[in-house]
């Protein structure tokens, strides 16, 4: 498979091995202290390519940058430009200028380990996670192309990202605050929908049956990087929302004057977009509404879509007609999401069986057994 000659350099005697590749072209390594040096590396190397686990170090040299450009292109092809849009930002940014000009082959645990503690003292939890995502999707190509033998990105540890806490409006304030929008119509169409901004905002009025008070989404409206982009809803499904009656009037009202392919929402022909965080018209509104009221909480559009599943929960909808409102991919998604909602009901429950146990057992005209609070357990 290979053979060891020894040379003369200004350090001493070294020695050169040179072996044949799975393609039959010839490498050679030079450098090796000891004849037991080179010996080893030829057994392990003829081991490897007997085994198909050989490496070639030539394709070792790829850079980072090299299969990092690629990998971004793909993404950007499979993926929703919202979806894309951020990976793309945290490679320019954060991964690139670290690891562009860096050869796979010579990238080390250690070495993405301290870049991840580094990255972690001076940004957040979301940029971390996924500027480390990028790298390793990036390392994890270099093995299945038979550049690395394994990722050394793999068991970094992240730091952990902590849920935002979320904002559910009852009804009164939901009211409130409408009343104190510019676009009072779509404040109250969210909260009672639990549609997504661009889903609602891309519904047109071929989209709405009057008749049944329904919508179908079939689009979604995304602002990214100052343009809207319009595309399928965020599951790649189309699903039907019905609204409350009390919704029924203003929704005719956005009918008048357009026809069935004007946008229900705003002037009909541009999509109304997602007001700014700070001085847009929705935080003016919720700005107005806690002068009002010093105990309304800070709420943003996404917040509305919480408070629709947190109305429906509360009103006692079950979780399949929730997560077919909110177009989640699974009712777990649902459960998951929304955990704190469903544990308020605990006590609701609790309530619930003891009413039907006493319903079961004891007829009618008699009076149920409460049980003495020593005696253990619930028999009767």
């Amino acid at each position: 498979m290979g053979s060891i000659h020894s040379y003369n350099t200004k350090a001493g005697k070294r020695y050169l091995v040179r072996y044949r590749k799975p393609d039959r072209s010839q490498a050679s390594k030079k450098g090796f202290a000891t004849k037991r040096d080179a010996e080893r590396f030829l057994a392990s190397t003829s081991v490897s390519i007997a085994e198909k686990r050989y490496i070639d170090p030539t394709d070792a040299r790829a850079t980072v940058g090299e299969l990092g450009a690629i990998w971004i292109a793909d993404q950007q092809a499979v993926l929703k430009p919202s979806s894309a849009h951020p990976l793309e930002s945290a490679w320019r940014i954060h991964v690139e200028p670290a690891w562009g000009n860096r050869q796979v082959g010579d990238i080390r645990h250690s070495d993405v380990r301290a870049w991840v503690s580094e990255m972690t003292s001076t940004r957040g939890p979301t940029t971390v996670i996924r500027s480390f995502g990028i790298l390793a999707a990036i390392l994890d190509i270099a093995v299945r192309d038979r550049r690395l033998a394994d990722n050394p990105a793999r068991g970094v540890k992240l730091p952990k990202k902590l849920p935002k806490p979320r904002v559910y409006l009852t009804h009164r304030q939901v009211a409130e605050l409408a009343q104190r929008a510019a676009h009072p119509h779509i404040v109250y169409f969210l909260a009672y929908t639990g549609l997504r901004w661009g889903e609602a905002t891309g519904l047109r009025l071929r989209d709405v049956d009057l008749t049944r008070r329904r919508v179908t989404v079939y689009e979604n409206a995304v602002l990214v990087n100052g343009h809207i982009h319009v595309g399928s809803p965020k599951t790649h499904r189309t699903r039907a929302v019905r609204y409350p009656d009390f919704l029924d009037p203003m929704i005719r009202s956005l009918f008048v004057g357009k026809d069935s392919a004007h946008l229900l929402f705003g002037d009909g022909l541009h999509h109304l977009r997602l007001p700014n965080s700070k001085d847009g018209w929705f935080a003016k509104a919720v700005r107005r509404t806690q002068k009002e009221d010093p105990t309304f909480p800070r709420v943003t559009p996404h917040d509305l879509r919480h408070t629709a599943a947190s109305l429906a929960i509360s009103a006692g909808a079950n979780v399949k007609a929730i997560q077919r409102m909110l177009g989640h991919a699974s009712a777990a998604m649902t459960l998951d999401t929304y955990a704190d909602l469903f544990d308020d009901d605990l006590d609701a429950v609790a309530t619930a069986l003891a009413q039907a146990r006493n319903r079961s057992i004891y007829p009618p005209s008699e009076t149920p057994m409460v049980l003495p609070p020593e005696v253990p357990g619930i028999g009767i």
